[in-house]
This record gives structure tokens, sequence and C-alpha cells, in this order.
């Protein structure tokens, strides 16, 4: 905001007129509490939305099914049915502060106890007061507002004394519909995104041999003929451990050496890594890390067991690494086929003290290869995917990025 002339610091072209500080009770018809029932009652049928449904920062509810009391709709309960422009805000709890904006195409919808309904009036634009709730000043009264003992909370009156500033109707309107464009384009590639991300824990189940079979289930075209039975110690010719330079000695870091450690990685990120330390020299000959040759694959054994990284070049490990080396298998085939080993591991290892999988252990464990012409398709078909993947993760980043920026100046 210009302090000196109270007006957003970004606004569209031909708006001059003066912001007016309003309150939302000043902005809605009512503002009133929403449908007290028991769980029991739910049929599964209507919708009920609950203090539990809001999502953060979304104009959508979480549950993709929410319930409704499984009683008698009679005249009195219409009272609670949603209608467009209606707001609601959470009012106690953990989710005190959230907030949905109702839209017709959610179709027939009740809303819970928990809850309080703004309705805003039709001269105001709703999904201008709605972006407002999304501010850091929004936060703020919020903050303050539920500040008491015992539980937090912001009641019916305490919401309708909340202080915002509006423009005109016309300029409400504008800034409404930019933001719902930016929500339209981030939901687009966030569905998008779900269905990469949906499509690849799929492929991976089927494109590669199930327990006791030795062909996939979905095979590319032009590849026929059953995998070979290999031990993953049959996939590389070297295997290197790693270690860690005593921390307390400066002159064993910040060298020439990119040095990686399990918090590096990322689970889902097989090509990607943020290395954030190096070594030197002298790290090097006085610790048991050794310098691993590009086009390796780095895998987690212990500490963070699970994670993998295909690096592309030369690099040090923590002793929480067993790196795999000069591969005679396709690297990002074999990134792949480790990876749903890993998976596998992890899963079995839930529930038990066991921390990681030995050198002896990894290296010893059964897989099926196909042909080296048949590696390079599933590698690449699957490094395709994950491109796709990472380009819609950085464009919602992006997006996302937007939109804070533009809620910060676009509103007083």
């Amino acid at each position: 905001m210009n302090k000196k002339t109270h007006i957003p610091e970004i606004r569209f072209k031909n708006y001059r007129d003066k912001w007016e500080e309003k309150t939302l009770k000043d902005l809605s018809n009512s503002i009133e509490y929403g449908l007290n029932s028991s769980a029991t009652y739910y049929d599964g049928v209507h919708k009920y939305i609950r203090i539990t449904d809001i999502d953060d920062n979304s104009r959508k509810f979480i549950s993709e099914k929410v319930t409704s009391p499984d009683i008698e709709f009679t005249p009195e309960l219409e009272n609670f049915k949603l209608q467009k422009n209606d707001l609601l805000f959470a009012r106690t709890g953990a989710s005190v502060g959230k907030t949905y904006l109702y839209e017709e195409k959610d179709g027939e919808m009740y809303y819970a106890g928990f809850l309080i309904r703004a309705r805003i009036k039709e001269d105001v634009s709703a999904d201008f007061i709605f972006q407002q709730t999304l501010t850091e000043k929004y936060k703020q009264f919020i903050a303050i507002a539920s500040q008491r003992s015992g539980q937090p909370g912001v009641n019916g009156k305490e919401y309708g004394d909340w202080k915002l500033s509006a423009p005109s109707f016309q300029e409400q309107s504008a800034i409404g519909s930019l933001f719902r464009t930016l929500d339209d384009l981030l939901a687009s590639y966030q569905g998008n995104l779900a269905n990469y991300q949906s499509l690849k824990a799929t492929m991976l189940s089927k494109m590669f041999p199930k327990a006791g079979q030795t062909v996939p289930e979905i095979r590319l075209d032009g590849f026929e003929g059953e995998w070979e039975l290999l031990e993953i110690n049959d996939l590389a010719d070297d295997f290197q451990s790693g270690g860690t330079p005593k921390t307390n000695v400066q002159e064993y870091w910040d060298g020439d050496i990119p040095w990686i450690q399990s918090s590096d990685l990322e689970t889902n990120c097989l090509f990607e890594i943020k290395v954030q330390k190096s070594i030197s020299e002298k790290g090097l000959k006085n610790s048991s890390a050794k310098i691993i040759p590009k086009d390796s694959i780095a895998v987690v054994t212990r500490v963070g067991v699970g994670k993998l990284a295909v690096m592309r070049h030369e690099y040090a490990t923590s002793q929480d690494f067993l790196s795999l080396s000069n591969l005679k298998s396709n690297i990002e085939f074999t990134a792949y086929l480790l990876y749903r080993l890993l998976q596998k591991e992890v899963t079995q290892l839930q529930g038990t003290s066991i921390k990681g999988i030995t050198k002896v252990e990894l290296l010893s464990k059964k897989v099926l290869i196909p042909s080296l012409s048949e590696q390079q398709a599933i590698g690449a078909y699957f490094s395709n995917l994950d491109s796709l993947i990472s380009a819609h993760q950085e464009k919602i980043s992006q997006l996302e990025t937007l939109k804070k920026k533009l809620l910060q100046d676009m509103f007083i």
C-alpha cells in the first residue's frame, strides 16, 4: 500500500476513486451461524460442508464428497442452504480463519455449525472479499481476534467487525476477475500435475514385471521376450560408500568438491538435487569420503532410505549413501528400477526399528532386466513424464509467487 495516498501499489488503469474502509458487516446482508447436527445423521448424499472440509488458500473444499444430516429438510433448514455470494468462515480450533467462497457449480450444499456465513451484498464482489481473506492483513486480524483462553476462535460479531478497504464495485469486479483467472489457471495446472503423477505411479507398477512374472503388464511397442533375472551387483562395475569430514575442522569444508547428504535429495525427484555443501581435498583425504565419477547413481541406504539421485557430475557423499558407478545398464532405467525397489523396501521397513539397508543386502537384491534398447525406451518414457511433472510444478510455483505478490500489492 502507498502510505501517502492510501491506494494499492498496483492498480488497473482508469480507476482513480479512493478506497473506503468498510467492515464485513457493512458489505454483507447478514452474518449467520451454520447447522449443528450429530455426525451419526450423515447420509453421504446431500452436501454438508464442515469446518474440516475447507482447504487453505483455495476456492475448493477438501472432501470430494461432503455429507449432510439424514434428517427431514424442513423450510427452516433451507435457511442453511448456501447461495451465490455466500462466503464461509471457520470460527474455531486450528481451522479458524479459513474461508470458502460458495460457487453454484458445486451443487446444492448446506453448512455446519462451526462455520459462519457472510451473505455478501449483490453490489459487492464476493470474489474481491474472498481474496482479501488470503492476505497477510487478514491473517493478522485473525491472529489478534482469536487470542483468548482455551480453544482459539472468532465469533460472528468479530468477523462482522473485520475492517477492510474497498473501491468501487467495478474495480472490485476487475480485481476479483483477475484473481479468479489466476485461481482457475492454478487449478488447471494442479489438476494436470495430479494426473501426470497418477499416470507415473500407474505406469511404474505396470511397466515393470510384477512378482512371479517375467514380463510387464504394459509394454512399449516393438519389444517382446522375457526379462533377465540379475542382481543389483550385476548392473555396475563399481560401488562406493561415502564419509563425512570432521565438521569442526574448517579447512575440510567449502572446497571445490560437491558433497551430498540425504537432506539434499527429494524422494520423488531422481534427476535434480540441491547440493548445499562442498569439501576440500584435505577433507577428502582425512575422511572416508571418495570422489564418485559423473553418471553415477547415488542411493541413500541409511537415514532417508528410499531416496536416490542420478549424478551428472563428480561428487562425494556422506556415509548414508552407496553409489553405483560405471553402469552396465541404462542409467535412467536403472534409476527408476532402483526407485521402485527402494519404495517397496521403505514400506516393508515401516514399523520396524531398522533404519536402512546394508550394502550387501542391496547388491544381492534380484531384479528383472530387459534388453538395452528396451531399457533406453523405458528410461526415456519416465524421464519425459518427470519433465512434464517438473514443468507443471515450476509453473505452479511461479503462479503462486505471482498471486502472493498481487495479494500484497493490489489490496490496502
